[in-house]
């Protein structure tokens, strides 16, 4: 272990150097990277979320890492990225957007050959695509529904998690029992306080990395709702309306974009017009000029 070294701005003592001319750093970094806005309140987060880094590499201070990084190849680049975001997520988190998907879901006349195709593009360990599946399945009373999911994220760590779809029981706590029953299998013996998604629901999703900063995404068009909820706070506001004039023409013409609470895409009114609390649909010719 490398010499306890005392930490510049708080007086605690520390096992990793982490000057302030390091925390700009990693904020360069990851601006650069992944676009990232990483508030200056957030020096002790970083440090404590990358000092894992630094153990597993064997780095004996910040500087150090990140100059191995710069010098990297993706591998590292990638367990950067992952370490940094907060993937604070849930099952039917915001609810109030869940009867609206439904409503558009029944609107849409689809089939097998036809189907709704959605877009979650921050999907992180996947309670939010397969809520989304869950309506799916509700709203056309089968398990099969004529509904393709795509769920995208930076974070190649926690894709794996939402992939294998298994869950502790405490994550499902606010979830309404009749859907846990529905949607979940409880895990016994070695497995008791954990539950996995139904295979029908995973078969509905397909999990891909994706950073929203590259420039080919290699999705397609034509979704019927995009979610992208609690993701834009981590951008600038040059950034954000970046991102909205690539989503606008991938969606279908009474297609959804979903946003978080804290969100406003007030900057792209020409894009987007808001149609209830944080949901937007495309705006009209009119509404453009």
């Amino acid at each position: 272990m490398s010499a306890v070294e005392q930490a510049s701005t708080h007086g605690e003592e520390r096992e990793f150097e982490f000057s302030r001319r390091d925390f700009e750093r990693v904020r360069s970094l990851i601006h650069a990277r992944a676009g990232i806005s990483l508030n200056p309140s957030k020096q002790n987060m970083v440090y404590s979320r990358l000092s894992r880094r630094l153990r597993a590499l064997g780095a004996q201070s910040f500087a150090e890492y990140l100059d191995r990084l710069e010098r990297s190849a993706d591998g590292e680049w990638q367990n950067f990225v992952n370490s940094l975001p907060t993937n604070l997520t849930a099952f039917f988190r915001e609810p109030h957007h869940f009867p609206v998907l439904g409503e558009l879901l029944k609107s849409r006349p689809a089939d097998s050959h036809n189907p709704i195709v959605l877009w979650c593009s921050a999907a992180s360990t996947g309670e939010e695509p397969y809520s989304m599946a869950m309506q799916a399945v509700e709203t056309f009373g089968t398990t099969t529904p004529p509904v393709r999911i795509l769920a995208t994220d930076i974070d190649t760590a926690v894709l794996e998690t939402a992939r294998r779809g298994v869950y502790t029981t405490e994550a499902l706590e606010r979830v309404d029992p009749q859907r846990v029953k529905r949607h979940f299998m409880r895990g016994t013996g070695a497995n008791a306080g954990m539950a996995r998604v139904r295979p029908e629901l995973q078969a509905m999703v397909s999990f891909r990395r994706l950073n929203l900063l590259e420039r080919d995404w290699q999705i397609g068009r034509g979704f019927d709702a995009i979610f992208c909820r609690n993701v834009m706070i981590y951008f600038e506001k040059d950034t954000q309306r970046g991102i909205l004039e690539r989503f606008a023409p991938l969606l279908q013409p009474w297609g959804l974009l979903f946003a978080g609470h804290s969100e406003n895409f007030s900057q792209a009114r020409d894009l987007f017009t808001l149609r209830g609390k944080t949901v937007y649909r495309l705006a009209t010719a009119s509404e453009r000029s």
